[in-house]
């Protein structure tokens, strides 16, 4: 795993909102709530990284042993939530943890515009932990589409669609989301949202347009396949088998015509 954390940084489309949300049979808004709270709808720091929180009470359970006294004693891990304060980045403390088991510290940090726990790497449809990771850094969509397969893994999509704020903030946040107002924020965030245009579906196809014939006459659309192909003289009456008996005959006596045209004279009596 390359320590610097940084990827493509690639950021959401407009469109990815509305397509990602109809997945789990809900709107953009809803969408736009939940990444609000959870992220305020940025999922890279100001370095490109994924943005993350790392947890050392979730570090602690992922460990055991020598490496998990280890990680004690030098403060990134202990067993429960809220022992002591989370710094403002969290990189160093989740670099550190690296040091001492990879895959422990990966599982132990919430990752991207949904903030996944890495732990959760498989509801959230990756094979690796680390392999979670790499999406994390490469793209804002993937970030939220791990983001959904876990909503949708925990049946937290039909809470979300019911606007059951309390529900899919317990299940996706924990027992303890009221200590933030979790669904308070949920339900502000999508009132203010609801108020708001949603995206515009993409533009239809333009026709390509057509040149202007010498005539004035509109040009005849080419049926599927046939390229445009001008009808041959024997087409409109005769099937394409006579077509190509007759078309060489016919050649064959306007060339004689022009080269012996008294053959076709009528004889004088």
């Amino acid at each position: 795993m390359d320590m610097r954390f940084k990827g493509a940084a690639r950021r959401l489309d407009d469109l990815d909102l509305p397509r990602l949300g109809a997945s789990i049979g809900v709107g953009e808004d809803e969408i736009h709530a939940f990444l609000d709270v959870e992220t305020s709808g940025h999922g890279f720091d100001a370095q490109g990284r994924p943005v993350i929180l790392f947890e050392p009470h979730v570090f602690y359970r992922n460990l055991a042993g020598a490496a998990r006294a280890k990680a004690v004693a030098a403060g990134l891990a202990y067993a429960k939530w809220g022992e002591k304060p989370y710094p403002r980045d969290s990189y160093p403390r989740l670099k550190a943890a690296c040091a001492i088991d990879e895959t422990a510290a990966l599982r132990s940090a919430s990752w991207g515009l949904g903030q996944v726990l890495g732990e959760n790497f498989r509801v959230a449809g990756f094979l690796t932990v680390q392999a979670m990771v790499e999406a994390m850094m490469a793209d804002e969509a993937l970030q939220l589409a791990a983001a959904v397969n876990f909503i949708a893994a925990n049946r937290l999509d039909g809470k979300l669609r019911k606007h059951d704020w309390a529900g899919f903030a317990r299940g996706y946040n924990g027992a303890s989301y009221g200590k933030n107002a979790y669904d308070i924020r949920l339900a502000e965030a999508f009132r203010k949202w609801s108020g708001i245009r949603d995206t515009p579906p993409p533009p239809a196809p333009v026709p390509i347009p057509q040149p202007p014939q010498p005539n004035g006459s509109t040009p005849t659309k080419a049926e599927p396949g046939k390229a445009g192909v001008r009808r041959g003289p024997f087409s409109g009456s005769l099937s394409g088998l006579w077509a190509a008996v007759l078309a060489p005959l016919v050649a064959a006596i306007l060339s004689l015509f022009r080269k012996a045209p008294s053959l076709f004279r009528k004889a004088k009596p």
